[in-house]
């Protein structure tokens, strides 16, 4: 059984002028922190503190809305910070001022990344037609629905796949081809993780 994670969460204080201060919830190094000019909500990531030689992801807390205009050292990969000391500021009316179609991009983007096409079915993967044929999807490729993206072999009979279903964009790239030439998959096993086109 895997050790669950411990996620700390940044500590938050308003500060003059609507502004909003993250701060430090224990003693470490910090690093990874976002730049400035990133629009920060609620539990989005906020880099890692690293304590006695364990790095601990760190997330913002509630309430944490805005844009980042200042960093503590931000000179440094890793900036030792003590317990309730200022790791950045936050501004949320210039959080408002990002342009509607930037954010519906962003959130676009972040909700077909990671997208995943599965096998319809239990079958042994074949990326070619035939040995000595080309692949019929490579690393970068573009798919768009009806692509055919392998073939399931099951009982001596080969299963054109092809791409689309639910939830899956229109057009993707490919990012990974996740089994072997030759591996048996079973039905709903990953079989190419996708990336926005």
């Amino acid at each position: 059984m895997r050790p669950t994670q411990v996620v700390l969460t940044a500590r938050l204080s308003p500060k003059d002028g609507g502004r909003l201060e993250l701060d430090a919830p224990t003693v470490g190094l910090w690093r990874e922190g976002p730049p400035v000019g990133a629009v920060l909500r609620p539990g989005m990531c906020l880099g890692a503190i690293e304590v006695l030689g364990q790095v601990f992801p760190l997330v913002a807390p509630d309430g944490a809305v805005g844009a980042v205009v200042s960093v503590r050292d931000p000179s440094r990969s890793r900036r030792p910070v003590g317990y309730g000391e200022a790791l950045l500021t936050l501004d949320p009316t210039v959080a408002g001022q990002v342009a509607a179609h930037d954010l519906a991009e962003a959130e676009e983007h972040a909700k077909h990344a990671g997208a995943v096409f599965k096998a319809p079915m239990s079958g042994r993967f074949y990326l070619r037609p035939a040995p000595g044929k080309p692949a019929f999807i490579q690393v970068g490729d573009v798919l768009e629905a009806g692509h055919t993206v392998c073939l399931l072999e099951v009982m001596k009979t080969f299963n054109r796949v092809v791409y689309g279903g639910p939830g899956l964009p229109a057009r993707a790239k490919v990012a990974r081809i996740v089994p072997a030439d030759g591996d048996d998959v079973n039905e709903g096993a990953p079989l190419v993780e996708l990336e926005p086109a």
